[in-house]
């Protein structure tokens, strides 16, 4: 940095301490009118100095008039707790009205108390720690192509004791994302014990070189040093690595009370009051030294620098006055205007997807590697896989049209479903797979928390999103009900949809035909579909539907008999296929049956038969997911249910609790449960 550089920094530096003050001011506001007057203010304190460098030093290249614009840099606040700094910020640049800082935390509030889609500008929900970096790591997969742009994410060394942290910091080495600044906010401080940190964090530096980051450690207590590594990050050469920024600093950082040190605090109004004041005192006292700066440099000759820092200072939206010798913040308007709608259907030829023989068997993961292989035909999909992809067929379809869109995240399903989000929330139809039992039930919740503010915010009259700004993501679920066989309890999928089933906003798809199958994956492809967890068999099956169907979610199949038959079939998936063969074997007892398919839920469709004058038998190869939604419809719709109206076969046990399933053949599991063709026409007979 030559000597003129070196005078303009250390103008900026001045000017970023004037704006720290203001943001600090805007802290302590949202405490004292928060519905519950608290706020977590130990981590959003020591979080300012990063956070007003990032945003005020010409560091992040964002286009608050439209957020969601191709191209623009990301920011990702993982650590969701510093909420109030961030907020700040933000209605300081115009991504909302000032007053959206008030009465925060509240019904009536879109100011929580962690971030959320539903305040403009922010891409996910954050707060459950660590995953803020996984999904800031996603984007940054996605920014390593045209448009390219760069990612910033703020988390701390609180929040890196999460695996899932870690996952992300392992895998974005080997993908070269030199486009991914992490920035560490390691204020030695966490929620039980804010002086310093139950896992020691001494050699944090050292742990990011090992696994191949580009490490600065600074001074997270100084503008000069937190701006001037910014600066070498954005402006400086690359070789690859992704650059972890360590901020040390303490929990509570310019706060003038160590009552504001901790994690969260209820603010009395004596404190408010003396750290608003004191925080008002620190900002004349800074206002004046960048002016004594300016004098300084204009005694110097150094007029052209001193011109420079007021077109910085109107890009930090403060107002200098130099008769009054004052700077005051600039017009907090609001800036933001609604999303363009977005088009999520993705283009492909119809005439290329595959046409099945009604008489042959055919394996899922190949049904999708063949769809996927036209439907990558359009850029916006993209799939990620863990480590299982030849039981998904997703990276072999997508990357035979483009391998950079057919991502492996290896043996890290909470990384997966993170970069999954990330391509979702920039409007990708994104596909991540697994076998049932290894998604992440925590990340999966965050992200439908997140789907769930956008829903809402498109449909709010004066949101910040528009249509087709929702998540199209698809939980590709392998392996479902009994289909891992010997592989032991820990992998069987007989208990996910009952788990899941509690998940707001998820689609829960259970496919039993390969041309069901590719009705479904069309379906998804219409765009709009939300988060959707698909299940599919492993092992070659036959073809049910002689035709793709035009699948609708919420509505059931009648694959054979009807209405009015005596006994109505039901289940899913492989278990389809069970009941067709029982139906056959009914059939020559002369016991009229009707078989339903039901991949998703059709309330409709088991109120009528519920309803009607015919027994229902639910046999599933799973803890009764169909079973329970029977018995909540009858109940929601007053439906009165009979001595041996509705029958259960499914895998719970004789008393009806659920239960993991022991290492088996498919056969000595279904004749384990009571679910052969044999032993379910013997069940039908028998009642």
């Amino acid at each position: 940095m030559d000597y003129k550089e070196t005078l303009l920094a250390e103008g900026v530096a001045r000017l970023l301490e004037i704006k720290d003050s203001d943001i600090r001011l805007l802290v302590l506001h949202q405490g004292a009118t928060a519905i519950d007057r608290g706020v977590h203010i130990g981590g959003a304190n020591s979080v300012v100095i990063p956070l007003v460098s990032l945003f005020y030093g010409g560091i992040i290249d964002v286009d608050v008039e439209q957020p969601t614009r191709p191209g623009q840099d990301q920011f990702v606040l993982s650590k969701g707790h510093a909420v109030a700094t961030m907020a700040g910020i933000y209605a300081d640049l115009g991504y909302f009205d000032e007053s959206v800082l008030e009465n925060s935390r509240s019904m009536e509030s879109i100011l929580n108390g962690h971030p959320g889609p539903v305040l403009p500008g922010v891409q996910i929900a954050t707060g459950p720690l660590g995953q803020g970096v996984a999904v800031a790591q996603g984007f940054a997969m996605a920014g390593m192509t045209n448009p390219a742009f760069n990612v910033f994410a703020v988390t701390g060394d609180g929040e890196l004791q999460e695996g899932v942290a870690w996952e992300a910091i392992m895998h974005a080495p080997a993908r070269r994302l030199s486009n991914l600044c992490v920035i560490v906010d390691k204020n030695e401080g966490q929620l039980d014990d804010h002086t310093h940190l139950l896992f020691p964090m001494d050699r944090l530096g050292a742990q990011f070189d090992a696994f191949g980051w580009r490490t600065l450690e600074v001074d997270g207590t100084d503008y000069r040093s937190v701006w001037n590594a910014l600066r070498s990050f954005v402006s400086g050469p690359r070789d690859g690595r992704p650059t972890a920024i360590i901020c040390n600093t303490r929990k509570g950082y310019g706060s003038a009370s160590a009552f504001l040190n901790r994690h969260k605090v209820t603010i009395p109004d004596d404190v408010n009051v003396r750290e608003v004041e004191q925080q008002r005192r620190r900002r004349r006292a800074r206002v004046a030294d960048y002016f004594a700066y300016e004098r300084r440099l204009a005694e110097r000759g150094e007029a052209t620098i001193v011109e420079e820092l007021r077109a910085c200072a109107s890009g930090m939206n403060l107002r200098l006055d130099e008769g009054t010798k004052t700077v005051e913040p600039g017009e907090r308007a609001v800036r933001t205007r609604r999303a363009d709608s977005r088009d999520k259907q993705i283009r492909y030829d119809a005439t290329m997807l595959p046409r099945l023989d009604p008489a042959d068997k055919y394996e899922a993961s190949a049904i999708v590697r063949n769809c996927m292989q036209v439907f990558a035909e359009d850029g916006r999909v993209v799939s990620v896989d863990a480590d299982l992809s030849s039981t998904s067929g997703l990276q072999s379809g997508v990357g035979h049209v483009d391998q950079t869109r057919a991502i492996n995240a290896g043996i890290a399903e909470s990384n997966m479903m993170c970069i999954g989000e990330a391509y979702a929330a920039l409007g990708y139809n994104a596909w991540v797979s697994t076998f049932c039992p290894f998604f992440d039930w925590k990340v999966l919740r965050r992200i439908a928390v997140g789907q769930q503010e956008r829903l809402e915010d498109i449909a709010s009259s004066d949101g910040w999103l528009s249509e087709g700004h929702g998540l199209d993501l698809t939980f590709l679920a392998t392996a479902p009900n009994f289909e891992t066989k010997t592989n032991g309890a820990t992998h069987m999928g007989n208990d996910d949809t009952i788990v899941f089933g509690g998940i707001a906003g998820l689609k829960i798809i259970d496919v039993s035909c390969p041309n069901q199958l590719i009705g479904v994956m069309k379906w998804i492809m219409e765009g709009n579909r939300g988060l959707c967890y698909v299940r599919i068999m492993r092992a070659a099956s036959a073809v049910l539907y002689p035709e793709v169907p035009a699948f609708e979610f919420g509505r059931a199949w009648s694959l054979r008999g009807s209405a009015d038959s005596g006994v109505h079939l039901v289940s899913s998936g492989r278990g389809v296929h069970e009941l067709m063969a029982a139906a056959d074997i009914l059939a020559g007892e002369g016991i009229d049956v009707e078989v339903i398919d039901m991949p998703s839920i059709d309330a409709d469709l088991l109120a009528d038969r519920l309803a009607g004058a015919g027994r229902i038998v639910i046999a599933e190869q799973n803890n009764g997911y169909i079973w329970n939604e029977a018995i909540r419809v009858a109940a929601e719709r007053g439906i009165p249910l009979g001595q041996g109206k509705l029958v259960a076969i499914n895998a719970r046990t004789e008393q009806g609790a659920y239960q993991f399933i022991h290492s088996a053949t498919y056969g000595q599991l279904l004749d384990r449960f009571g679910l052969t063709p044999e032993q379910i026409a013997r069940r039908v007979s028998a009642t």
